[in-house]
């Protein structure tokens, strides 16, 4: 008899549980270079805070942050930016040699 494999979805915000986890990981989706990758892990992040008071801190509602912050999503910077601030990071910059 064939025994029957059961697999589960994969979600990055159950594992998101420091804040050197969540540098890290979107840290990575920076180096990755695609604005829909950020803004969905920016929603994983906030999923793993905490979408409702993410909304509340940002004056967002909760289901269009979802939207937003999802691969299918198209945020406007400034929504980023307050998403940002509210998981309490902040973006920076590094100067890059020329190739």
């Amino acid at each position: 008899m064939a025994s029957t494999l059961k697999t589960h979805p994969w979600d990055p915000a159950e594992h998101l549980e420091t804040e050197d986890d969540i540098a890290a990981y979107l840290e990575a989706a920076f180096e990755e270079g695609d604005p829909s990758l950020i803004a969905a892990a920016l929603g994983d992040i906030a999923r793993a805070k905490g979408m409702a008071q993410i909304a509340r801190d940002t004056g967002l509602g909760r289901e269009s942050l979802y939207k937003a912050l999802s691969l299918e999503g198209n945020p406007e910077f400034a929504t980023i930016m307050k998403v940002v601030s509210a998981l309490g990071l902040k973006l920076h910059a590094t100067a890059i040699q020329p190739r």
